[in-house]
């Protein structure tokens, strides 16, 4: 699969995975008055967010065709 995320999308799928994870947390050790069940959706929100910026690819880009990353397909990624 083509990598399809930029930099600039990297960069703020890894802040908001930080931030979804560090409220899965929270909720977690009772900081945030939540209901237990949105610790595990921040949770997975946080993974999806930080392994499509590990990976530099988004499935859901890749179905609706949206592009992010400045480098052409012909070149080296």
């Amino acid at each position: 699969m083509n990598q399809n995320v930029g930099v600039t999308d990297k960069r703020v799928r890894t802040a908001l995975g930080a931030v979804f994870g560090a409220l899965s947390l929270s909720v977690l050790a009772g900081a945030v008055p939540l209901p237990s069940i949105a610790a595990l959706v921040f949770g997975i929100a946080a993974t999806a967010m930080l392994a499509t910026a590990a990976t530099g690819t988004c499935g859901l880009y890749s179905l609706i065709g949206v592009d992010t990353c400045s480098v052409s397909p012909g070149d080296s990624k």
